[in-house]
């Protein structure tokens, strides 16, 4: 699916025969470089700003990312009912990397050199930020990220707006450890960056807190796992040895739904081994049934469920766009929304999409977020966010039983790993660096972990 700006030769073709036309019926001829000038001034009125949309369609990642793609065509069009951006519509770029890591690179330098897009919006996985990373770093593209992720990383092009470890592992944690008194931990993930680097920020974390290594187990699988019988038998015998126990999943992908159904067929309740998810929201239960699990837990910052006229102004705009009143809302599409209302904010005050000015004056501006708080841009390129725990129900959403009092600020880098606690991202002057260490203030010369 792709959608172009009209051909800029037919409109400077259109616009010459226009001004020839008129000269001929009207008066005299156009002088020697005015047709040019007249149609360079009639291709640059009809130009749009182009957003590039860089999420799967297919593939195993398709079943998060395709509402992403419906989000970010909702918002460009309530964009230009408002009249669009600096007296000009927008026009969205659609691509589908068909969740193949490589394949996002590609597709991100096309929107980038193809296309020109001003700004794209995409990616799930980190594997896939990962990939396309280099891409907007060499050709100076900018990229919101919407989804939670792994932290380590504070890159100039890069807007994360999705959640970093201390606004979702960290506390997820913390609920089960003070609230639920867990002291086993079964750490599963799917086999890659996200998972693995959470995973260590969370081990390491746990045996800060007096966690002793044999009440910690972690297994990975790979992307599109379905034969859960035997992993479920090993976190079941886990949890009956005496002490309570817990799941901090990072699964992704279309491989949660057989593991939420072998959970429920070997009888695993959320009073014996709560499980709590980091990346399975609203759209991911929708395609399974819920009874079995009820009572397990996710950890966003947001969910559909949250009552505030902001939530519910936009989940009616949602149903109105997509025309299905049972199509649900999730927290990476309230990502896309900070992150695209940030957007247009720093472009309308910067007048321009320039990357450069955008990074500029994006950073400390605020917008309002869907549970009736604020969004800020740190200097870090991460944002502000409230943290909340959200226990599944029987009709596929989530009853917030926890949330934090204020928003929490992304830190880029861990406090729990050695060599990223000393760490921060400051993309403002004089630091203008990722990776900024306080004790040695200097500069380590990169935006991510090597």
């Amino acid at each position: 699916m792709r959608m172009t700006a009209p051909d800029g030769s037919l409109l400077k073709t259109l616009a010459l025969l226009g001004a020839l036309s008129f000269g001929l019926g009207a008066g005299p001829l156009l002088a020697e470089g005015e047709g040019d000038e007249a149609a360079a001034s009639a291709a640059s009125e009809s130009e749009t700003i182009k957003v590039g949309v860089l999420h799967s369609l297919s593939g195993t990642m398709a079943i998060s990312e395709t509402t992403l793609k419906d989000t970010m065509l909702m918002l460009v069009d309530q964009q230009n009912e408002r009249g669009g951006l600096l007296g000009k519509q927008l026009e969205a770029v659609v691509v589908d990397p068909a969740s193949d890591w490589p394949l996002f690179a590609e597709k991100a330098r096309e929107l980038l050199e193809k296309d020109d897009v001003a700004a794209v919006f995409g990616c799930w996985t980190s594997v896939s930020r990962k990939s396309v990373l280099p891409v907007f770093e060499e050709l100076n593209g900018l990229l919101f990220y919407p989804v939670q992720y792994e932290g380590e990383e504070s890159s100039r092009n890069v807007f994360y707006t999705g959640a970093a470890p201390n606004q979702q592992a960290i506390p997820a944690v913390d609920y089960l450890k003070d609230e639920l008194g867990v002291q086993r931990w079964v750490l599963a993930g799917t086999d890659y960056v996200y998972p693995r680097t959470t995973n260590k920020i969370l081990e390491a974390y746990l045996k800060q807190n007096g966690v002793a290594d044999e009440d910690i187990m972690i297994d990975y699988t790979p992307f599109g796992h379905s034969d859960w019988q035997s992993i479920v038998a090993d976190i079941k015998k886990f949890g009956s040895e005496g002490k309570k126990t817990a799941v901090v999943s990072t699964i992704n992908g279309d491989a949660n739904v057989p593991f939420y159904k072998e959970l429920g067929n070997q009888g695993i309740s959320a009073e014996d081994i709560p499980v709590v998810a980091f990346s399975v929201g609203e759209e991911e239960l929708s395609g399974i049934d819920t009874k079995p699990l009820v009572g397990h837990l996710a950890a966003w910052n947001y969910f559909m469920s949250v009552d505030t006229p902001e939530n519910q102004a936009f989940i009616e705009r949602w149903h109105e766009f997509i025309e299905d009143q049972d199509r649900v809302t999730n927290d990476p599409m309230e990502a896309h929304k900070i992150g695209f209302d940030l957007w247009v904010k720093a472009v309308e005050k910067a007048g321009t999409t320039d990357p450069d000015q955008v990074i500029e004056t994006i950073v400390g501006l605020q917008t309002g977020n869907l549970t009736g708080g604020t969004a800020r841009m740190l200097p870090n390129h991460h944002i502000t966010k409230p943290v909340l725990i959200g226990e599944i129900q029987e009709d596929g959403q989530f009853a917030v039983v926890w949330e934090t009092e204020a928003a929490v600020p992304g830190d880029a880098w861990s406090d729990y790993l050695e060599g990223s606690r000393d760490l921060e991202g400051d993309w403002t002057d004089p630091v203008n660096c990722g990776n900024y260490n306080t004790e040695t203030q200097e500069c380590l010369g990169a935006g991510a972990a090597e």
